[in-house]
């Protein structure tokens, strides 16, 4: 598995194309290199906080044309796992944003309040940055009533260009854990491949034609390794080279940012010519 035979590049957004606000000098760049060689790509997040209508205007105010079928948020990947496994669960408790509540909304599901008396039929916490200690109290108290209990990513911490610490869904579900000793369910972003599968069946590809490029090694690269696609790790975020070293999970190949990755697809197409 070479970059030469990679159809189709699945991209992490923070800490890849952009760092919190700031778009990365090289992104563009790299994707109109794509475009015009004929490779296709993705936008692929664990970060559900926002829709995917908010993302798509983002990338636009950041000067990245991009459409809905280029967009696969931790969200999305939810609902539609929620909708396939447990099509009996209409009713949920969702700890996330408004942005995000929507979307479960617009998919067909009921949002319950903040009450003992509007049970869900099941839980569901996302990367909540409107969070409020009385809705964690309940996401905590229904965790503890055994309630089905979906997270829809691991991240501990969500990158950022401000001089702060975004905690993200993996240390408010270890919030409720520490409360009720329970973990969720099942956490549904990456590095469960089927934040992957999705993109593989929908442009029918192999697993060995996508690469999954991102900055972290435990979400972006091991879902590349659970799905037996190539995994490459760019050094623009969260990931360090000292990181590399001692994990146990190996990247395929590691670039300092996409400037030297598409530097590397350019040799591997030169070397094959």
């Amino acid at each position: 598995m070479t970059l030469k035979d990679i159809k189709h590049f699945a991209l992490d957004m923070d800490g890849t194309i952009y760092n919190g606000s700031t778009l990365f000098p090289f992104t563009n760049d790299f994707l109109n290199y794509l475009k015009a060689n004929g490779i296709g790509y993705s936008f692929l997040t664990n970060n559900p906080s926002k829709s995917t209508a908010d993302y798509l205007k983002h990338l636009d105010k950041m000067g990245i044309p991009a459409t809905k079928e280029e967009m696969y948020t931790s969200a999305v990947a939810t609902i539609n796992y929620i909708k396939n496994h447990h099509p009996s669960i209409k009713r949920l408790f969702i700890l996330g944003t408004p942005s995000m509540v929507k979307e479960f909304e617009e998919a067909g599901f009921v949002s319950t309040n903040d009450s003992a008396d509007d049970k869900p039929d099941a839980l569901v916490v996302g990367f909540d940055t409107s969070l409020v200690y009385s809705r964690l109290c309940r996401a905590a108290y229904w965790a503890s009533q055994q309630l089905p209990y979906f997270a829809t990513n691991p991240d501990w911490v969500c990158p950022t260009d401000q001089p702060n610490i975004l905690v993200d869904c993996g240390s408010i579900c270890a919030c409720i854990e520490g409360a009720t000793k329970r973990k969720p369910d099942i956490v549904i972003g990456k590095p469960d491949p089927q934040m992957l599968d999705g993109i593989i069946h929908k442009y029918k590809l192999k697993p060995n034609e996508i690469a999954m490029v991102g900055d972290r090694i435990y979400t972006d690269v091991k879902m590349a390794k659970n799905a037996g696609a190539l995994g490459v790790l760019v050094l623009s975020g969260e990931a360090t080279a000292a990181d590399v070293q001692v994990s146990s999970v190996k990247p395929d190949i590691v670039a300092r940012d996409l400037a030297e990755l598409q530097e590397l697809i350019e040799q591997s197409h030169t070397l094959s010519a």
